[in-house]
């Protein structure tokens, strides 16, 4: 890789531990994505937030590099572990990951992070121009980022885009570039899907696809399937980009997702027929997704436990706007700064097993959770699952 001066004088030391091994992340990054520079970024998002994922040596970590680091360009951060105004309504959670979690928020506030502690930041933001070069680490995010915000970023991990928070700058990666090619085509064989079946094709394409891949035979679906889309192929495999296309007169490789392809991801995903309780935002609902929601549940109650996962700043929105009010009214629990992922807020002596349409929830419930999961569409949810 070629680096500036200042840049080379970083890496050696110069400018202090904290920016040497930032740019030494970066190097590491960009020659393991065949880079050729770094290029300024103008936004980060950040995961590695949840104590769960991160662990003791992540919180070490980040209360050390934050008694000095401060980010150079605007930073949001992912999800924690809980949602303070809540946390006392979980008494299995204990005052230790309580207090690693409230080290590791306040280690990111310190660096100057915006702390939105959200997976979507394109429901709290306004996305900048076409083609502005940003560093996101959470997968769903990089790539609605990619394919649906017109800006450009590699799939970042928690280190990298850590380090280009701190410096500004990103490799130059081919995710960041105009023109390469798409290798593959996903042709959709399904009629009139819902956003699960999208999870299940994002499943699907993260599996089969590369870095990159198009999709045939869909118009724009709406933003709930959109962002289970790419809920979905963020969590199976690498693949960063989709765009969607008319055409498939080009060279690209075929592979068609159909209702047989569909049963196979959902039979793998799907491990229970019935739940204890129900999960909904894995991405974090939307306020057009509350909303949405809102208006399904008129007249209904759950019949069982419902969690429901929004940013602060949209919970803020809805309330504004009185759509939370039905939604708590049928016995939704609207909690934020958390997620369905990786959460500690289920219960594993109590839960056996969560009913949710999301893909991606379905997946870090049972592999990291350790919960079984019964998988299906908003829409059935509602209709099973209230009275």
């Amino acid at each position: 890789m070629e680096f500036t001066k200042e840049e080379e004088k970083a890496l050696n030391g110069e400018m202090g531990e904290t920016l040497q091994t930032a740019y030494r992340i970066l190097l590491a990054t960009g020659e393991a994505t065949n880079a050729e520079s770094l290029i300024p970024i103008k936004w980060a998002h950040l995961s590695g937030v949840n104590y769960n994922t991160i662990g003791d040596s992540g919180e070490e970590f980040l209360r050390n590099i934050s008694k000095d680091a401060k980010v150079k360009v605007k930073t949001t951060v992912n999800p924690m572990g809980f949602d303070v105004d809540h946390i006392s309504e979980f008494d299995h959670i204990d005052n230790d990951f309580v207090e690693k979690q409230k080290s590791i928020r306040d280690s990111y506030i310190r660096m100057g992070v915006e702390p939105t502690f959200s997976c979507t930041p394109y429901d709290i933001f306004d996305l900048p121009q076409k083609d502005t070069q940003v560093s996101f680490a959470e997968s769903n995010a990089a790539i609605f980022a990619n394919s649906l915000g017109g800006l450009k970023t590699n799939k970042e991990s928690a280190f990298s885009a850590l380090a280009s928070a701190i410096t500004g700058k990103s490799p130059y990666s081919d995710l960041r570039k105009d023109g390469f090619e798409i290798p593959t085509t996903i042709r959709m064989k399904l009629e009139n899907p819902n956003e699960l079946d999208f999870g299940l094709l994002g499943f699907f394409a993260g599996k089969v696809a590369d870095t990159s891949v198009n999709i045939s035979g869909v118009s724009q679906p709406n933003r709930r399937s959109c962002k289970s889309l790419c809920g979905g192929m963020g969590t199976s495999g690498t693949c960063a980009k989709f765009q969607f296309v008319d055409e498939e007169n080009n060279s690209s490789e075929k592979i068609d997702f159909g209702k047989e392809e569909m049963q196979k991801i959902h039979d793998e995903l799907n491990t229970s027929d019935n739940g204890d309780l129900i999960t909904l935002g894995s991405p974090q609902l939307g306020l057009e997704e509350i909303s949405d929601l809102s208006n399904m549940l008129k007249g209904k109650s759950f019949q069982k436990r419902c969690m429901i996962f929004c940013s602060r700043a949209v919970q803020n929105q809805a309330r504004h706007l009185d759509y939370t009010n039905e939604i708590e009214r049928a016995g939704g629990e609207i909690l934020s700064d958390c997620c369905t992922c990786l959460t500690p807020l289920i219960d594993t002596n109590e839960v056996d097993s969560v009913i949710t349409n999301s893909v991606k929830g379905a997946y870090y419930l049972k592999n990291s959770t350790g919960v079984d999961v019964n998988l299906k569409p908003l829409s059935k949810i509602v209709q099973e699952e209230t009275n």
